[in-house]
């Protein structure tokens, strides 16, 4: 137990400073390299992507398209923290810490923007022919030297033994739906392995061509859904937009201590949960996006700030405004069943079982997307041979679901995947000089970019 409360308190420690001045000093740094294109070429970056989602209009080279890449990205991203972990800020920093989410999250899509842009940049193919990307290899080949190796080895390493134990518990979580039909934990697991089998061992195609159906179908549920319970309490939602803004620069309002401890608890909970959320820091996005048929790095950087709006400032938002508008924020009890209650209590029995479809759908979709992650740490580290290796293993994790409960685990979890998030950012920092060559390269090139000025 003392080995556990020392792990703990690290862990809390990390994801506090550490954490926060990598992922906001660093996409701060990274935002003025890039010319903070998330905001200033947003219209742009909205048309090229929620614009062109089923647009077979590609050009360049690559294995799956612009969209099936950021959709199986997107399938990581989007889970079980979309529907109970973000709206949990508002229990435990208050209400003004969704607005340092959105906050953080306009940042980070700058930072994903440029994790996916490096990640095309130095991607390349395997034995097997397919292309391989990400930040183990943009830092071996970008940083180089024995540093780039070592930093690479490290993101690699530290990613593939955080995601196999969180494969386990986000079967535990997908099991939780079915449970509720009446199947038990080990027959759920089956189920959900046999599904994670069929998709996974067809490869990235398979997978980027499953998440693109079943992204939009599951997020297109829950925001419909969603956007209903909001409109028929829609008298609350001024008030509810108040005291988000409100509390966001009033912390005293909302929180013991002082004014100043308050605030910083708000933008940290804001932060931890906005990366949780949409993984903008985290380097998971390019393993997907190094796929792509592209023929430009920052063309397929766009989807990374694509990614970063649908899931925290469209789906996240929508979860902590139905916990505000129907008062679920006044029950503490609920933290970890607000939407479901907001749900239950407009549709009844009808809005359980939405709840139960699309926390299944999410978590499914994770779990198949990750699993693939897994395989290409193993690849980058071993071998190709010993990637087909690791996602065995990571296949058997999804049974593993069945039998054990995995206690503690989130605080291992938390702890290797804030060390995923910090060497991932350092390396970012440290490559953040090509980032203006590679962004401007694109905006200033009417050959790309309609905007631009002929030379």
């Amino acid at each position: 137990m003392a080995i556990i409360d020392v792990i703990v308190k690290l862990t809390n420690w990390f994801w506090s400073w550490p954490i926060l001045i990598a992922l906001v000093g660093g996409g701060i740094i990274i935002g003025v390299r890039i010319r903070w294109i998330q905001i200033t070429k947003f219209p742009f970056i909205a048309k090229q992507t929620f614009g062109k989602m089923f647009s077979s209009d590609v050009g360049g080279e690559g294995s799956v398209s612009p969209f099936a890449a950021a959709s199986a990205a997107l399938a990581s991203s989007i889970g079980a923290a979309n529907i109970v972990v973000a709206p949990s800020i508002i229990f435990v920093a208050g209400p003004g810490a969704i607005f340092w989410m959105w906050v953080v999250a306009i940042i980070g899509s700058g930072t994903k923007f440029a994790e996916i842009i490096l990640g095309i940049k130095y991607r390349g193919k395997n034995s097997d022919g397919e292309y391989i990307g990400g930040p183990a290899y943009t830092f071996k080949n970008g940083i180089g030297g024995s540093l780039g190796k070592v930093m690479g080895f490290l993101v690699s390493f530290f990613f593939m033994i955080e995601i196999l134990p969180s494969i386990t518990l986000q079967t535990i979580s997908a099991a939780g739906p079915l449970e509720n039909l009446g199947f038990s934990r080990l027959v759920s697991a089956i189920v959900i392995a046999v599904l994670v089998v069929l998709v996974a061992y067809g490869g990235i195609k398979r997978i980027a061509s499953v998440t693109e159906k079943m992204v939009p179908i599951m997020a297109g549920i829950y925001i419909f859904m969603g956007l209903i319970i909001i409109i028929m309490n829609i008298g609350q939602l001024p008030g509810a937009l108040a005291l988000i803004f409100k509390s966001a620069f009033s912390p005293q309002a909302i929180a013991g201590g002082t004014a100043g401890g308050a605030f910083l608890a708000m933008v940290k909970a804001g932060a931890a949960r906005g990366c949780y959320s949409n993984e903008a820091g985290m380097g998971s996005a390019p393993y997907a996006h190094a796929t792509a048929i592209t023929d430009h790095p920052a063309r397929q950087g766009m989807w990374g700030v694509f990614e970063v709006v649908a899931d925290t400032l469209i789906v996240c938002t929508i979860s902590v405004l139905l916990v505000l508008v129907t008062g679920q924020h006044n029950n503490p009890e609920n933290i970890d069943v607000a939407v479901e209650r907001a749900f239950n209590s407009t549709f009844g029995q009808v809005g359980t079982a939405v709840i139960a479809l699309c926390l299944f759908l999410f978590v499914l979709s994770t779990i198949i997307v990750i699993v693939f992650y897994a395989e290409k740490q193993g690849e980058y580290l071993f071998g190709t041979f010993v990637g087909k290796v690791v996602r065995f293993i990571a296949c058997a994790m999804v049974i593993l679901g069945g039998f054990v409960s995995f206690k503690n685990a989130g605080v291992f979890l938390d702890f290797t995947l804030g060390l995923v998030v910090f060497v991932n950012m350092v390396g970012m920092i440290m490559l953040s000089g090509q980032l203006t060559e590679i962004t401007d390269d694109f905006f200033k090139n009417p050959k790309y970019y309609p905007g631009a000025k002929e030379k």
